[in-house]
């Protein structure tokens, strides 16, 4: 499941060209919904002769902004924007905070997916911080299950953590009324 995610999602960044017809089905919608999305300019399109094409890549846009997160995904996209603050707060505490963590992790006891994501978050910390950022607090499900497997535990103390989870289940539940 997860190994599908991830190539779908490296399939995603490409500047491949879909019709209405392709990317209704990605999108799990009528074909009329994807050239309303057009008309509307939620979806840019290019065309060739009087067809619509897409890239795949901005329909994996429109369709992760319209995806619900399962409870957990939406525990750790809070949990996940907590971290980002403390990073923009103090870069260098945290990301060696998470190296550390890496480091521990990385001596044999992961096994499978987990170690493809703990590989692409070692690459991430030894970049630039916005694309941890991004990591941090995209609904894309690339990063989604990116934060499954993340680093940056201890990062907030656990009163912190309980208030950012709290703070989650109440607005859920704001929103479910």
């Amino acid at each position: 499941m997860r190994t599908a995610i991830w190539e779908s999602t490296a399939a995603s960044a490409s500047d491949e060209l879909l019709t209405t017809g392709e990317a209704a089905r990605i999108l799990n919608t009528s074909r009329q919904h994807v050239v309303d999305l057009c008309e509307r300019g939620d979806l840019p399109y290019l065309t060739t002769g009087t067809h619509r094409r897409v890239r795949r890549a901005d329909v994996e846009a429109v369709r992760t902004r319209t995806e619900r997160l399962t409870r957990d995904q939406l525990r750790s996209l809070w949990i996940g924007h907590a971290v980002a603050g403390r990073l923009v707060a103090d870069p260098e505490v945290v990301v060696e905070r998470a190296r550390a963590n890496l480091a521990r992790l990385e001596d044999g006891s992961v096994r499978g997916q987990a170690v493809r994501w703990l590989e692409e978050w070692a690459k991430l910390l030894d970049g630039p911080v916005e694309p941890i950022l991004e990591a941090l607090t995209s609904r894309a499900p690339r990063f989604r299950e990116l934060r499954q497997n993340s680093p940056f535990a201890g990062v907030l103390d656990d009163d912190e953590r309980r208030e950012v989870l709290a703070a989650c289940s109440r607005v859920r539940h704001l929103g479910a009324g």
